[in-house]
């Protein structure tokens, strides 16, 4: 697919992504936040929990759902750039944050809340 039908779709994943997110009752703060270190599709309010959102699309493929994409390296890049983001905007005590992951698999829409996290402080 080329790059640029790829990016195309990844747009509109991510709206679709969005509008469920906040029909949920979330807040946008921050869409895509690049950092050295790796990029945040979307940053979400939910109440007074920061929620960094990756944002998954995967065509009906045989290898594997949206979902198996999130592998444990990309899950380090994630949580490496929500920490540049926590300490670009908190200069004190920081928020609870937590991981979900939007998957767009096909037509099939899922939310996988607090998908993966970390011990301790970003």
């Amino acid at each position: 697919m080329p790059s640029g039908e790829r990016q195309r779709r990844g747009r509109v994943a991510e709206e679709r992504a969005l509008d469920l997110l906040q029909e949920g009752g979330l807040k946008l703060l921050a869409r895509n936040v690049r950092f050295r270190v790796g990029e945040l599709d979307l940053v979400m309010q939910d109440h007074e929990t920061i929620v960094f959102v990756e944002v998954r699309f995967r065509s009906p493929s045989r290898y594997g759902g949206a979902a198996s994409s999130i592998t444990a390296a990309k899950q380090q890049r994630l949580i490496r750039a929500a920490a540049c983001w926590m300490r670009q905007q908190f200069r004190a005590a920081e928020p609870a944050s937590r991981f979900d992951v939007v998957t767009l698999d096909g037509a099939t829409v899922g939310w996988i809340k607090d998908a993966f996290g970390v011990s301790g402080p970003l």
